[in-house]
C-alpha cells in the first residue's frame, strides 16, 4: 500500500504534536484547516483542544459538514480527549448549542474527571498491547455508554473513577479520553496507521 496520508485537524488543539508522531511513524503528515486539505486525507486525527471552539471554528471554515461527510463514508479517524467528544454521536455536559461530527455509538461526558486542576496522569492497560500505556489527563471526557459495536480498548483502573471507559474502537474509528501524543511513545498512533491500512 502507497503511504498514507493522515491529516491533522488543525483549526485548534495539539496539532504540532500529532503532526510530529504520525511523520516519526513514517506516514505523510498534513494540517488540515479547509476542505480541500481534507481531500487529500486517506485519514483524520481530530487532537485534544476545547470542543466547543473546535466545531464552531469548523462550521467557520465549512469544514463540518465535509469532515461529518467523510467520517459517515468510512474514512478512519483518531479522536483524543476533544476529539473523542466531537466522534461521539451523544454528549452529556455539553453547551446548549454544541455539535458532534458523529460516527462512535458512544455517549460522552465532557470535563467529566473535573477542572485543569483535577487533570492526572495513569498508567493504564490498552487492549492490543503488551505493556501499559502512559496516558495524560486533562480536563478529560469519559465514556458514559457503549452501543453494541462498540470495542472498549481501556479503562481507569482504582480511584474514585475506576471502571471508566477511556478508550474505545468501532469499526474504522478509535478515541481516547487521554493525550496519547504527550504521553511518549508512539504505540497508540501506531495502532490507528495499521487500523488506516486494514481499511
Amino acid at each position: 500500500m502507497p503511504t498514507p496520508t493522515i491529516g491533522v485537524f488543525a483549526l485548534q488543539g495539539d496539532v504540532r504534536e500529532h503532526l510530529r508522531v504520525v511523520a516519526e511513524l513514517g506516514a505523510e503528515a498534513i494540517g488540515v484547516r479547509r476542505p480541500s486539505e481534507l481531500e487529500r486525507c486517506d485519514a483524520l486525527i481530530l487532537p485534544g483542544g476545547e470542543s466547543t471552539t473546535m466545531f464552531k471554528l469548523a462550521r467557520a471554515f465549512d469544514l463540518f459538514e465535509p469532515l461529518q461527510q467523510r467520517i459517515r463514508s468510512g474514512m478512519p479517524a483518531f479522536g483524543t480527549c476533544a476529539g473523542m467528544i466531537l466522534l461521539a454521536d451523544r454528549l452529556q455536559g455539553g453547551t446548549a448549542d454544541q455539535e458532534t461530527l458523529g460516527g462512535l455509538d458512544i455517549t460522552v461526558r465532557r470535563n467529566a474527571f473535573g477542572r485543569q486542576v483535577d487533570s492526572f496522569e495513569e498508567d493504564l492497560s490498552f487492549a492490543g498491547l503488551d505493556d501499559t500505556v502512559h496516558a495524560v489527563f486533562i480536563r478529560a471526557p469519559w465514556v458514559e455508554e457503549i452501543g453494541d459495536g462498540v470495542e472498549v480498548l481501556a479503562r481507569v483502573e482504582g480511584g474514585p473513577a475506576d471502571g471508566r471507559i477511556v478508550a474505545v474502537q468501532q469499526g474504522p474509528l478509535m478515541a481516547t479520553s487521554f493525550h496519547p501524543e504527550v504521553g511518549g511513545g508512539d504505540r497508540i498512533h501506531r495502532l490507528f496507521l495499521d487500523l488506516v491500512t486494514k481499511s
